[in-house]
């Protein structure tokens, strides 16, 4: 797979998340039905793994917003549950037998919102009450992908996180993903790479890491062009101030980056696309911001800062948790009531502000799962219609986890399955169509998942296929006919390539500026637009 951010991207690291989701005491929010409608009961599932001896685990819940607390059994606040040994299942890959816990959280009505908590302990051992999920499981994968790409060896014995655990959240609830994003047809704009605007033109165009001065004005001036082309929805790259041409390093959630127009120009494009019916996407990241964000800074620099808890403090060489072991990009705390509100309260804004109709939700799987449960619930408060979709790299047992907490997530393994099958050519068509099949039998028609052949985050597909235009012709009406939401990434469409791989390169590299005019393949663009007037009708 050539995820570059992936955890799952070879199979050294597939190994190393098998067996860290195996270790210690594990939930993940592994509930059924995982989408819990009023008045179904909720099956809760735990597991322990070979290196962890339990002879009890107990569930501790409650439904009136307080949190749940107990030990060994005994609820301090709310009730508590027995967890049913309901199996053991010996495990090759850990080399090791695995149990399997299981409890039910009766009914609730709608509207209802159940936090829980579980722990397990041994009366043969002594050992101390230890909570889940320990170790830190996703702690241990993103360590040991970001020491793997950077040809460093993982720390041994890592064990991540802290006795104490945590706690999951499920709320109750009628919620559907809307029927516009079901029916969308989604262009994925580059803002920085897209259009000057304002009778400018480029600043600049050797230095992909920098600058090259695309603007929100631009795609306003290129609305035309968008709407000939049929798409219906527009997936801006994340908008907000910040220090880098990508933006996915936020120093303030409250104001639109000057270089790419300003909040005038953003709330002019809403208006704009809304008026031609089409409907408009943010970028939003919520697992990690600028460590030249003040309020991290503040944390950084002062002990007793009110934002000091908004941030995971460890001993290693930067003295905090990040993304990827990005110095630059400190992982926000959303377990901390303070930095959970904050971000929700940002989503809140710009739909309501702003009118966005949602949004992208880059590395949705760095926070814990709960915490969607809770931000899907403030966008419908804000906007009933709004569509939150989440950057997912994961195997699907685990994207399976974001039903009922996301409208849906952003489809890799269709995108890695069209890659290899024209791109590469490493796969039949026979194959691929086998695959989408089961693929598509395993997710529930409402949870929508959009395709892709190329993103930002990866090499073009031009690029992985030589230059192949044909074989991009079949790649995408391959992808327009499938029922879920096509996206097409800037370029893609009028021929669009690449001058080097991402890999050992950089992911800018597939971040070339927009072609215009007489650069532009017309004869790719007329089939896209060909496939998709065929798929609207």
């Amino acid at each position: 797979m050539d995820f570059i951010f992936g955890t799952w991207s070879t199979d050294e690291l597939k190994l190393i998340h098998h067996r860290a989701t195996r270790r210690g005491l594990q939930h993940h929010g592994t509930i059924t039905p995982r989408d819990p409608q009023p008045g179904q009961p909720v099956i809760v599932d735990a597991l322990t793994g070979g290196d962890f001896h339990a002879d009890h685990v107990a569930l501790y819940y409650t439904t009136d917003g307080s949190l749940p607390a107990g030990s060994y059994g005994v609820a301090a606040n709310g009730i508590a549950l027995s967890m049913d040994r309901v199996t053991i299942e010996w495990d090759s890959i850990s080399w090791a037998y695995l149990t399997h816990w299981r409890a039910t959280i009766p009914a609730q009505p709608d509207g209802a919102v159940v936090h829980y908590r579980i722990s397990a302990w041994s009366d043969t051992n002594g050992s101390e009450e230890t909570f889940a999920n320990f170790p830190d499981s996703q702690q241990i994968v993103e360590v040991a992908a970001s020491n793997y790409f950077k040809k460093l060896p993982m720390p041994v014995d890592y064990t991540p996180g802290d006795r104490c655990g945590e706690v999951f959240t499920y709320h109750v609830d009628s919620f559907r993903s809307p029927q516009w994003a079901r029916d969308a047809v989604i262009y994925h704009i580059f803002v920085d790479r897209f259009y000057p605007g304002d009778g400018k033109t480029w600043t600049q165009t050797s230095d992909l890491y920098g600058f090259c001065g695309g603007t929100l004005w631009g795609i306003i001036d290129q609305l035309d062009y968008i709407e000939k082309l049929g798409v219906n929805c527009i997936w801006l790259s994340p908008t907000w101030e910040s220090p880098s041409h990508h933006g996915y390093d936020v120093t303030d959630y409250c104001k639109t980056e000057i270089r790419l127009g300003g909040d005038d120009a953003l709330r002019a494009l809403v208006q704009a696309a809304h008026a031609r019916g089409i409907r408009v996407l943010l970028d939003l990241v919520c697992n990690h911001i600028s460590n030249e964000n003040p309020i991290f800074q503040s944390a950084l620099n002062d002990v007793d800062s009110p934002y000091r808890d908004w941030f995971i403090w460890n001993d290693s060489s930067i003295g905090y948790r990040t993304f990827f072991a990005v110095a630059t990009m400190p992982q926000v705390n959303l377990t901390n009531p303070g930095a959970k509100k904050w971000m929700l309260d940002i989503a809140r804004y710009w739909l309501q502000e702003f009118d966005v109709d949602g949004y992208r939700l880059d590395y949705a799987n760095g926070p814990n799962p709960q915490f969607w449960w809770e931000f899907r619930a403030a966008c419908r408060e804000a906007k009933p219609d709004s569509f939150i979709f989440g950057e997912v790299v994961e195997a699907p047992d685990n994207i399976a986890h974001y039903i009922g907490r996301l409208d849906g997530c952003l489809d890799f393994h269709i995108g890695e399955a069209l890659r290899r099958t024209f791109g590469w050519r490493t796969m039949s068509e026979q194959a691929l169509d086998e695959f989408i099949a089961h693929h598509q039998l395993y997710f529930p028609t409402d949870f929508v998942m959009p395709s892709f052949v190329d993103n930002h985050d990866m090499d073009r597909f031009l690029w992985i296929a030589e230059g192949d235009k044909e074989a991009l012709k079949r790649a995408a009406a391959y992808q327009l006919k499938l029922p879920n939401p096509p996206i097409i990434y800037y370029g893609t469409e009028v021929g669009l390539s690449q001058e080097r791989s991402t890999h050992g390169n950089g992911l800018h590299m597939s971040r070339t500026p927009m072609l215009w005019g007489d650069d532009q393949d017309t004869e790719m663009l007329a089939y896209y637009k060909q496939l998709i007037q065929a798929r609207q009708k």
